[in-house]
């Protein structure tokens, strides 16, 4: 191993150590944290190096177990609480953007395996990449450890989201936004597919919000629906309409 090759080495070690901490478990299989956090875009030779497969599959099965966990957390926290409620909250708290900011503040960016090419284009910044490294952490943490596991590192990243998204905007953010914009006798807002991407049985929508006087703004999502919502909320967020 040369010089450069161990500093590599090194430096990817601080990564996954760094990224271990903050969640406060250590995996006993480390090839299933390298796995969370390969995209699909690393060739199949980088991959075998790394003993890792992509975070696919892995980004699949974390989508149930956090829907479970926050679907729990839901359940003890709004004990009152109507089924629709319950589910409106569920959709907004395990959308990719609250998974992406979560996988912001675990720093999962830099500890990315990604393609050159996805890397220069803004991979590890970009939300819907984050979003299921996010999700393929949760079921790394719960196939290593199992759900008590995910539940104690996961959860408690989740818990000031639970608490603070009790307000409408959040609940149903297009319907927030259209009423707003009557109130201020602006037109309703419009929604526009910008790109999608993806294989057909797993696209990402990316869609932008336009409202009169305002700069467009766009998010993605795993349906047109969920990309609307998504841009929506971001919308509100940006202009401080909560």
């Amino acid at each position: 191993m040369t010089r450069i090759q161990r500093d590599a080495s090194a430096h990817r070690q601080k990564l996954l150590n760094g990224l271990e901490a903050k969640l406060g478990y250590t995996f006993t299989h480390r090839d299933l944290l390298e796995s969370a956090l390969t995209h699909a875009s690393v060739g199949d030779g980088a991959k075998r190096k790394a003993g890792a497969s992509d975070n696919e599959r892995l980004e699949f099965l974390g989508d149930r177990v956090l829907g479970l966990m926050v679907a729990e957390a839901l359940m003890e926290a709004f004990p009152d609480a109507a089924e629709g409620e319950m589910s409106q909250r569920l959709h907004g708290l395990v959308s990719r953007e609250t998974c992406a900011a979560i996988a912001q503040q675990l720093g999962v960016g830099p500890a990315l395996r990604l393609a050159v090419g996805e890397t220069r284009s803004g991979g590890r910044s970009n939300l819907t990449i984050l979003g299921d490294a996010c999700e393929a952490l949760i079921a790394a943490v719960y196939v290593d450890g199992g759900f008590d596991a995910a539940r104690k590192a996961f959860l408690p990243l989740w818990q000031p989201h639970i608490r603070s998204g009790h307000d409408r905007s959040h609940l149903n953010p297009k319907s927030h936004l259209q009423e707003w914009a009557a109130q201020q006798k602006l037109p309703a807002p419009k929604y526009e597919v910008v790109k999608r991407e993806g294989p057909d049985h797993a696209p990402i929508f990316t869609v932008a919000v336009g409202l009169e006087g305002y700069d467009p703004v766009s998010a993605t999502g795993k349906s047109r629906q969920d990309a609307e919502k998504a841009a929506a909320l971001r919308f509100i967020e940006n202009e401080g309409l909560n």
